[in-house]
């Protein structure tokens, strides 16, 4: 592809406009800068970007010091999927556990105090909340991040969610559209497919759409999924019928319509991210996500040309990417007057949710513990959006309230031996996070609870299996949070 020359014109700026581009690192890069200053309007932040609140400030003040109007986005679900406190696990429960305790009230505080927490930070456009409605409960990359598989209740806490989040100045980007729910593969990998037929799809996906754009959702995020019923031949993300003939057409959507990471291998592996990101644009597009693993000047630059290039030769209308750039300014204008209305702060709601979140079997025969335990966690492989780099279980928490607590990670065939071995006299705790989806995790509790009835089972992810131990606790996520809640209830005490 020839190279385009860097400039000022209308077409390169609207092209650098419509980026959503990541980068390396604590501080903003120079080349970053210098994209600011031509024409680029948006920065999407990851973990790895983030070391602590004070770092982020100054950070996000970097970037406006460039571009005073920059849309700083980040994904931050709360629960699981945590950027700002990726190494620690969040404060706040995820949408699973929001769910659990069915609070529309509940959830709004949660999102309201998240929201403030990005908002004081320089952050004013997250990546969430996930509006899918998990179906599928094989699903291997939504799971807790759902609200839950009632399309109702998915509904009301969405809407409730995107108001909360947007009350603190932050806009509300409700994904994944038109819903990855009823999915067995992870976009991440490979490109997923859903068969359900289209009346069963606007009963079910689309309601909780609905009702994040009767809330006001500034943003929306497509998914990397084909829906043959929808359109029998490319995934949502580039899909015309999809993004302007369903989410604009027929659900009335006027706000920015963002892809999903444009690395992900359903589209990389497939069109390739500049032919992708020229088609999502044509589309109806807005924003291109890109930089959970591209984070450089190259493919920001890749992208700029692919698209000023589609235009000059007549594939991509001109008018449709300067439309697409215009709702990018239009939301940076929302959030510039948004963030003048204060928000209470709530710092201890993460905790109080957690705590409503729990659900308890057995509970009304369990002695708490006084000695402390040995926590076999039989841990799966993390899918991308949560990653491995953030902790998760009760092991921390337990060892503060019963100091001595052993912890260790059991995977495999061999997992529930292991942690036999290794608890020796101690009491077990076993943690597990879907153990409906995992069968020598199962196979692990069988071996665990065969030997050592008195087992207690923390279930961390979704539900699914039949409770068992002496006392089962469904947190519905693996939130740090989550795990102080449930060693609450294993020592007997609340952790200050």
């Amino acid at each position: 592809m020839t190279t385009i020359a860097s400039g000022t014109d209308t077409l390169t700026r609207d092209a650098l406009t419509v980026l959503q581009p990541g980068f390396t690192g604590t501080t903003a890069p120079d080349w970053l800068l210098r994209r600011l200053g031509e024409g680029l309007a948006s920065v999407g932040l990851f973990g790895r970007n983030i070391a602590s609140p004070e770092q982020l400030a100054a950070l996000t003040a970097q970037l406006r010091a460039e571009r005073d109007d920059v849309l700083v986005a980040i994904d931050e679900e709360g629960g699981d999927v945590t950027r700002l406190e990726v190494r620690s696990g969040s404060s706040f429960p995820g949408n699973h556990a929001l769910g659990a305790v069915d609070d529309v009230a509940l959830t709004r505080q949660v999102a309201a105090e998240l929201g403030r927490r990005l908002a004081a930070c320089g952050v004013n456009l997250n990546w969430a909340p996930s509006a899918d409605v998990n179906s599928n409960p094989a699903n291997p990359v939504i799971g807790v991040r759902s609200f839950g598989a009632d399309t109702a209740l998915a509904a009301r806490h969405t809407a409730a969610y995107v108001t909360g989040l947007q009350s603190a100045g932050v806009a509300a980007c409700t994904k994944h559209f038109p819903g990855h729910g009823d999915t067995a593969v992870d976009s991440h990998h490979a490109l997923p497919r859903i068969d359900a037929g289209a009346s069963l799809l606007t009963e079910r996906e689309l309601a909780p759409f609905r009702a994040a754009i009767a809330a006001g959702t500034r943003a929306v995020m497509s998914a990397h999924i084909l829906v043959p019923a929808l359109d029998p031949e490319r995934p949502a993300t580039l899909s015309r019928g999809i993004l302007t003939g369903l989410l604009r057409g027929e659900l009335g959507y006027t706000g920015l319509i963002v892809t999903d990471g444009m690395e992900m291998q359903a589209i990389a592996a497939t069109y390739g991210i500049e032919r992708g990101s020229v088609l999502a644009i044509a589309a109806g597009a807005d924003a291109i996500c890109v930089g959970g693993g591209l984070a450089d000047d190259e493919t920001v630059r890749r992208l700029r040309d692919a698209l000023v290039t589609a235009v000059r030769s007549g594939e991509l209308p001109e008018a449709r990417l300067a439309e697409a750039a215009e709702r990018v300014r239009e939301l940076a204008r929302w959030t510039a007057t948004a963030a003048a209305d204060p928000v209470e702060a709530r710092p201890g709601i993460g905790l109080v949710a957690a705590r409503r979140a729990l659900r308890l079997t057995g509970a009304a025969s369990f002695t708490p513990l006084t000695e402390a335990p040995y926590v076999a966690a039989f841990t799966p492989v993390a899918n991308i959006a949560v990653g491995d780099e953030t902790p998760w279980g009760v092991a921390a928490d337990l060892d503060r309230l019963l100091p001595g607590t052993r912890t260790g990670s059991h995977t495999g065939e061999d997992a529930g031996r292991e942690a036999l071995a290794a608890a020796g006299d101690s009491r077990l705790v076993a943690v597990v996070r879907d153990e409906h989806r995992h069968p020598w995790m199962a196979a692990a509790l069988d071996d665990l609870l065969t030997a050592r009835p008195d087992t207690i089972v923390v279930e961390m992810g979704v539900p699914q299996a039949a409770p068992r131990g002496s006392l089962h606790i469904a947190t519905h996520g693996a939130a740090r949070v989550c795990g102080r809640a449930a060693a609450e209830v294993i020592a007997g005490a609340q952790a200050g």
